[in-house]
């Protein structure tokens, strides 16, 4: 039992090794550029070059429409000031040049801009427009529009809009409305387009890609990868920038579509009934491809982090948007629970350690009955070890190993002990292990927080590997005090798991080698009280034989 109870752990490191060995070998991507805060001209946006793979929607009207000529003279920038955000708009195109987070900081210390730098680059800014017609796309993307207002400063409760209105004499007008609350990372969409005289629904689109990954420094995270995530239905369906496939980049009867990271995202509510989202590449050379995502009938949008709390409040199933895989539901009552605790204890760090406490409450019952077990079985080896010899051909003979397993289990029954009693408990509390692991790579909350000294992001690896030694040498120091029922080859063997997992846990998330150093720590003192109860005990019932 023993033998597999390390075979299950050892497969177990190696999954969390591959899967963060994926994460961490991203190639650096550019430096994140200084938004501009005065007005400038942005270049004249291209053309998709990537086919669509829907159909322009078109509503039957009876007659054309027409609309009288409606533009600027000047392109203009319009700030939106919030208390979550500043966000800056251009009349040209109507189209977003810049989204910065002031509650998040990139890697320089500035607010975290979610906005690509390669729209500047290439000319193509989120909340664009794309329909299969490319002469009408550069109109909508290119056009001056007549705005509202030029600035907008939110505080408390306050929602405000700015519309943006072009139209020509040829039938074409185009109006876009963006409705914006403070203390909010959403923002309402009304989009009314014609062409020709007829209206259409064209897509709203994010892009190229999402947000500015910054460089390759000591400050590596896990599940770095960057995507697009599509409910449709009652299922998230997810695409990697990196595994792009064209034949499956498309979905109808659309709930949300988002871009995402693994912290933040630009998300699109759409009308469900009627709407579609597709995930575009635009291949300029082989090493250099943009990605895009869009939708069409757009009613709200979200663009922020990837806050449980937060997605919760925008409603729409969109707390779906955190991937914490595997035993996911464990990891957001974790979250849900650390969240509780850091209402107490303002700081990640301690509150881990306070979890951890308490989750080895909860498993005390069971790791007391496994500590309990494996120490009757430690007794009985001897008995064990003679009926082996006395059936030293029960590898071969089949009556004889079933005449040693009856007389096993006869032994087992008589001094109450459960074989397998030391090692379930510990199996159990390995989906715990893998719901704090996960908690820790999808938890915005822990980017970027500090815990004591050293350690200044627990979503990062231990800079200095100081923690991963010392969870080492605790895993060594508990071994050696757990009871066991190996033989002398055998714990000598389990002499190299310490090693093994201070290999692994190199790293891991200097928040996850906390919790396993702090779970280490505890079991070691539980290990010590209940290994001199038991001394105690014995010494009663020797000294109570020798009475007799």
């Amino acid at each position: 039992m023993e033998k597999r109870l390390i075979l299950a752990i050892v497969l177990s490191f190696v999954v969390l090794f591959l899967y963060q060995a994926l994460f961490v070998k991203n190639p650096p991507p550019p430096q994140p550029s200084e938004e501009a805060t005065s007005p400038q001209k942005s270049p004249p946006q291209a053309p998709l070059t990537e086919p669509s793979a829907e159909k322009v929607q078109k509503e039957p009207q009876k007659k054309k429409e027409t609309f009288e000529k409606i533009t600027e003279e000047n392109e203009n920038q319009i700030v939106v000031d919030t208390a979550l955000y500043r966000a800056v708009w251009s009349n040209k195109g109507a189209v977003l040049l810049s989204w910065k987070l002031k509650k998040h900081q990139d890697d320089e210390g500035e607010n975290l801009q979610l906005v690509p730098n390669e729209s500047e680059k290439l000319g193509k800014y989120p909340f664009s427009l794309r329909t299969e017609d490319e002469s009408f796309n550069q109109l909508a993307n290119n056009s001056l529009y007549q705005f509202s207002r030029h600035q907008i400063e939110l505080t408390q409760d306050q929602s405000q809009k700015i519309r943006f209105l072009y139209s020509d004499s040829e039938g074409n007008q185009v109006e876009k409305i963006f409705t914006f609350h403070n203390g909010r990372y959403s923002l309402d969409i009304q989009l009314n387009v014609y062409k020709e005289g007829q209206k259409i629904h064209p897509h709203l689109v994010w892009g190229p890609g999402f947000g500015n990954r910054p460089p390759e420094t000591k400050n590596q995270r896990f599940g770095g990868k960057i995507g697009a995530a599509v409910r449709s239905g009652n299922k998230v369906h997810r695409h990697q920038e990196k595994k792009f496939n064209p034949e499956k980049n498309t979905y109808n009867f659309v709930q949300w579509a988002a871009y995402e990271d693994n912290y933040f995202a630009a998300l699109f509510l759409t009308s469900p009934q009627k709407s579609s989202a597709t995930f575009l590449k635009q291949q300029e050379n082989e090493n250099n491809p943009h990605f895009f995502l869009s939708a069409n009938y757009p009613q709200k949008a979200f663009i922020g982090p990837k806050k449980l709390e937060t997605l919760n409040q925008f409603g729409y199933k969109a707390n779906k948007l955190i991937n914490f895989g595997f035993f996911g539901w464990i990891a957001e009552i974790l979250l849900q629970a650390i969240n509780k605790v850091h209402d107490s204890v303002p700081n990640w760090g301690f509150s881990i350690i306070i979890l951890t406490f308490i989750i080895k409450l909860i498993f005390f019952p069971l790791t007391y009955s496994s500590t309990r077990s494996m120490a009757k079985m430690q007794e009985l080896q001897p008995k064990i070890k003679a009926l082996r010899s006395k059936y030293k051909k029960s590898k071969k003979d089949i009556a004889q190993r079933r005449k040693m397993n009856e007389e096993m289990m006869k032994l087992y029954k008589e001094h109450g002990v459960n074989p397998a009693g030391g090692c379930l408990p510990l199996l159990i509390q390995i989906p715990i292990f893998w719901g704090f692991f996960r908690m820790l790579v999808a938890s915005v909350e822990f980017r970027d927080s500090p815990f004591i000294l050293w350690i200044q992001d627990l979503s990062t690896k231990d800079p200095l590997y100081i923690t991963p030694i010392l969870m080492g040498a605790s895993q060594f120091v508990q071994q050696k005090m757990t009871p066991t029922s190996a033989d002398p080859t055998q714990q000598k063997m389990m002499l190299i798991m310490p090693v093994i997992l201070t290999i692994f846990f190199m790293n891991f998330q200097s928040g996850l080698v906390l919790y396993w150093l702090t779970n280490n720590v505890l079991q070691i003192g539980q290990q010590y009280i209940m290994n001199k109860l038991r001394r105690k005990k014995k010494s009663q019932s020797n000294g109570k034989r020798r009475k007799k």
